[in-house]
């Protein structure tokens, strides 16, 4: 099992910085599922940007979210 994620702030160009359970942080690109299904209510970047951390995840008002392990995995580690 990946870590889960305990924090999330969003970024301009539908990007998420994410803080996870082992202290790793990485920057997770959503754009490429702004085109898939229920997803596409993201691109009103005024529902984008109200995401919350819940339950080791990522949630917005909608009850939209990711698979953690997809946060983890296809996320890019920030540079220290």
């Amino acid at each position: 099992m990946n870590p889960r994620v305990i924090a999330v702030e969003a970024l301009p160009n539908y990007h998420l910085k994410l803080t996870f359970a082992n202290r790793e942080r990485k920057v997770f690109d959503a754009s490429p599922y702004l085109q898939i299904g229920i997803f596409t209510e993201l691109v009103d970047q005024n529902l984008f940007f109200q995401v919350k951390a819940f339950n080791g995840s990522v949630v917005w008002p909608n009850d939209l979210d990711f698979d953690p392990d997809t946060l983890y995995l296809d996320s890019q580690p920030i540079d220290s």
